[in-house]
């Protein structure tokens, strides 16, 4: 397996970064190698090595190829805000041009199994007119798509997915991020995103007290990516 996906989310705060990592974890596990990017991320700690965003690190973690964290996220911004208006508070063009190439960078590793994690959802703002989505359109990535459970997911996960087929991507598969557990019909809803969405199901993910990578990984599939 030789493979290389664009993870978006049908929202912010849908775990997205969790099951990225898992699906790295998983990768590991099965002997593959792995690299991921982070191209852009707000949120930042200041540190002494630099910004340091935790979403990125955790990639970088799992991550069996030796990069740098400055690979993985090159543009890393301190304000928790959308990442467009943080780059233009720091002056910086967030453009397509300038993601695309630090993330061919990453590509040209050619690890078995790769990952770039996009940001919030799939119609992210960048620069001018440009969004995050166009980032995997320039990429040719097929998508994998995390819908965080909750109230309200279907109709975001299904217009998520449309919205990619509208740009000429194919989504490769997705994963349910059983975010709320209370949500009311949690397994019709459940079969009803199966049912809407043209994809195979890579794995039901539950409210982990622990949700680290090793602990989400057991709960993932990479055989549908496989067989693609």
């Amino acid at each position: 397996m030789t493979a290389a996906f664009f993870v978006t989310g049908t929202d912010t705060e849908g775990g997205k970064t969790t099951i990225a990592a898992g699906l790295l974890h998983a990768a590991r596990l099965a002997g593959l190698s792995t690299a991921a990017a982070k191209p852009v991320a707000s949120g930042c700690e200041v540190t002494a090595e630099g910004l340091r965003n935790g979403d990125a690190l955790a990639l970088l973690g799992e991550c069996t190829l030796p990069m740098r964290y400055e690979e993985v996220n090159p543009f890393a911004f301190e304000p928790a805000i959308a990442p467009h208006l943080a780059a233009r508070e720091a002056g910086i063009d967030l453009s397509v041009v300038h993601l695309a190439e630090p993330v061919r960078q990453m590509l040209a590793l050619q690890a078995d199994f790769s990952l770039v994690e996009g940001a919030g959802g799939w119609r992210v703002p960048l620069a001018g007119r440009e969004n995050l989505s166009d980032l995997a359109v320039q990429l040719g990535l097929p998508v994998i798509l995390v819908v965080g459970v909750r109230l309200g997911c279907i109709n975001h996960a299904v217009l998520s997915a449309e919205a990619i087929e509208r740009d000429g991507l194919r989504l490769a598969g997705w994963v349910a991020n059983i975010v709320e557990p209370e949500t009311s019909r949690l397994e019709e809803n459940l079969a009803t995103l199966a049912e809407r969405l043209a994809a195979p199901c890579l794995g039901r993910v539950p409210r982990l007290a622990a949700a680290g990578p090793s602990e989400v990984a057991p709960y993932l599939d990479l055989r549908p990516l496989e067989a693609q």
